[in-house]
């Protein structure tokens, strides 16, 4: 008999006693792309991640997704960052531990199918970079949108990881669309695209233990590639999903360091290498290395981010997404657009009317783009819509997917509902049956000319082709052409002390204004936090003057509620210009990405005027009546509010 059993369970040295797994299931790490973009909105910065990677490096992970997905939007937008250079520095620390990225097919990082050339470009550029593994997917599950991609994955020599979306019909796999017999089509599609890896893609965490057990027994009867499982720990089961995948043969799991894990995020690593510690698929990986990676994590990285954790839940399970599928980024988006449309109290209305809107557009699976297509619309629906007429304001995305520019949806689209978004589209009110990226005009020369000398590299060029408006904003902060606001620089430690601070003074009755001594001048280095306290919210303006931070002001409006901070707009908008005249209201808050009028044009009541862009889709805003354009009151890249008066048509 071997020594170990004559210890105690608490006295195995496991790191002598445990033997190498026959078997051992493989992770992919997400802390440093889905799980922040999960949990606190991508807003995760380079800085923060350089402590952990040399670390991360060591434990042994399958890979590390550190790129895709929304960090390419947020970087350039909110983070003053480039993303081609996150993925250079980052490569410097992981020295053995492969990259992979999540990539939307042909609509890359953003929110719409891009052209050919731009896609090509796309993935040479992200190989160039550093990038290893591609994980691909089509919110459509329609694998035309692959065509133009892999071939030049493969052509880089990189891993091409294919993605079936998972999604429901019903509370269970079965039903109409999303049965056994689609997933394993699916997945035969793949194979036959060269996928090195197949993975399933449980966006909302939607994946019950027995049907996870059932899919992955059947898709490594059926497939020769590695199986794959990434589910969202939203629901609650991801974990025991986790589980049964092992038992039917998994290969590849996804998972997140402990302070970047559950909630909308992913499972935890720790108590899966507990879990199978000593058995057959062991990971193999050292407990005491990811708690000492952890504890890095939670001192010097959490307490920066802990203000834009969603707080007003204690649970850290959402019941409700078993009921309505909405993934936890696109409920965020939906709540916080219904706040600033002041119409919260109506959620219950769109998660109502959320499943008809689904239906209509073809029963999508709720993935981006599609999850904000469908979660705008769903909106736009309950504000504007009457008992007489639906539908009454359709987003340009709702329009370009019954034309087809997505792809061909699981379901057809509801043709009623077809026939009123084409009426009148630029494109055609016949919609296409062809793949979208054959209709699409080349797009990467035009962008060389739009960015002649702002652009100083071809990453500057096609970050700017992908976001035009806030990337040609990005690339003028970077080359010094533009200041950089203060809302896109980080937040020290110390700053977070200095808020900490405060808090303990204004729950102490200590900040008050001293009435003896008239408060200076605010200068430029002035940073205004907002500090909420037992219900009670104080204004608090911060100055730094050469020396310790001095409190300049504090003011305390009545109190309220706590509730997150109002998003600060970029610009200051411009004064609305004096004219006589019918406005064009702003119908949402947003941001101006487009004028398709200038002052003194003539325009026809139902003309598109601007695009507003809200909440990543973008609406094309036309004349309430015909006339004149008399003044335009906010400039491109601005942001507006809601029924604030964009210009004057007399």
């Amino acid at each position: 008999m071997s020594d170990h059993h004559h210890l105690s369970a608490g006295e195995v040295n496991y790191k002598k006693d445990r033997p190498k797994a026959k078997n051992p299931v493989k992770i992919e790490d997400l802390s440093l792309r889905d799980g922040h973009q999960s949990l606190f909105a991508t807003r995760g910065r380079t800085e923060d991640m350089i402590p952990v990677a040399e670390l991360m490096d060591e434990v042994g992970f399958w890979a590390v997704e550190t790129w895709g997905g929304a960090t390419f939007d947020t970087m350039h937008r909110f983070l003053n960052e480039d993303p081609w250079e996150r993925l250079r520095v980052l490569k410097k620390y992981f020295k053995k531990t492969p990259f992979s990225m999540l990539l939307r097919g042909q609509n890359l990082v953003g929110y719409r199918n891009y052209a050919d050339d731009l896609s090509a470009a796309f993935v040479e550029r992200a190989a160039e970079n550093g990038m290893d593994i591609f994980r691909t997917f089509d919110a459509l599950n329609d694998y035309r949108n692959f065509e133009t991609v892999v071939p030049v994955i493969k052509k880089c020599g990189k891993h091409f990881q294919g993605c079936i979306c998972y999604s429901l019909t019903e509370p269970r796999l079965g039903g109409e669309v999303y049965n056994l017999e689609y997933y394993i089509g699916k997945a035969k599609e793949l194979e036959a695209m060269g996928a090195d890896t197949i993975c399933v893609k449980d966006m909302a965490g939607l994946i019950a233990p027995y049907d996870a057990f059932k899919l992955i027994k059947a898709l490594k009867d059926t497939c020769k590639a590695p199986i794959h499982l990434h589910s969202h720990f939203t629901s609650g089961m991801a974990q025991m999903s986790q589980l049964k995948a092992i038992e039917a043969g998994v290969d590849i799991l996804d998972t997140c360091l402990a302070p970047y894990a559950f909630r909308t995020s992913h499972p935890a690593i720790e108590p899966l290498v507990m879990a199978l510690l000593g058995t057959n698929r062991d990971t193999g990986f050292d407990i005491e290395l990811l708690a000492k990676i952890d504890e890095i994590l939670e001192k010097q990285v959490m307490p920066k981010y802990r203000h834009l954790l969603d707080d007003t839940k204690m649970s850290i399970i959402d019941t409700n997404v078993l009921l309505h599928q909405t993934p936890g980024g696109m409920l965020s988006n939906l709540v916080n657009q219904l706040r600033e449309m002041d119409a919260i109290d109506r959620i219950d209305e769109v998660f109502e009317m959320l499943p008809k809107v689904r239906k209509d557009l073809g029963q999508v699976p709720l993935v981006t783009p599609t999850s904000q297509i469908v979660g705008v619309q769903t909106v736009m629906n309950v504000l504007n819509d009457t008992p007489e007429e639906s539908y009454r304001m359709i987003t340009d995305q709702v329009k370009g997917m019954c034309y087809g520019l997505y792809g061909k949806t699981p379901a057809p689209i509801n043709p009623e509902v077809q026939k009123k978004a084409l009426k009148g589209y630029d494109r055609g009110e016949k919609p296409i049956t062809v793949r979208p990226g054959a209709i699409l005009e080349p797009e990467l020369e035009q962008a060389k000319q739009d960015t002649k000398g702002l652009a100083k590299d071809i990453d500057d060029v096609i970050l700017y082709a992908i976001y035009p408006v806030t990337g040609k904003r990005f690339l003028r902060w970077k080359y010094g052409k533009e200041a950089v606001p203060e809302d896109v620089k980080p937040i020290s430690l110390e700053d977070v002390k200095k808020k900490e601070e405060l808090v303990k003074k204004a729950k102490a009755g200590l900040l008050v204004e001293k009435p003896k001594k008239a408060a200076p001048e605010k200068g430029p280095g002035a940073r205004e936090f907002n500090v909420f306290v037992d219900g009670e919210y104080f204004s608090v303006d911060v100055e730094e003057i050469g020396g310790a931070p001095v409190v300049r002001s504090v003011t305390q409006p009545a109190a309220r509620p706590a509730a997150p901070a109002p998003k600060a707009a970029p610009k200051e908008a411009p004064k609305a210009a004096s004219a006589e005249g019918t406005p064009l209201e702003a119908p949402m808050p947003g941001m101006v990405v487009k004028w398709e009028k200038k002052v003194g044009d003539v325009v026809k009541e139902g003309e598109t005027v601007v695009t507003l862009e809200a909440m990543k889709m973008q609406n094309a805003l036309a004349a309430p009546v015909s006339g004149t354009i008399k003044a335009i009151n906010f400039e491109e890249g601005q942001n507006v509010g809601k029924n604030e008066a964009l210009c004057i048509i007399g």
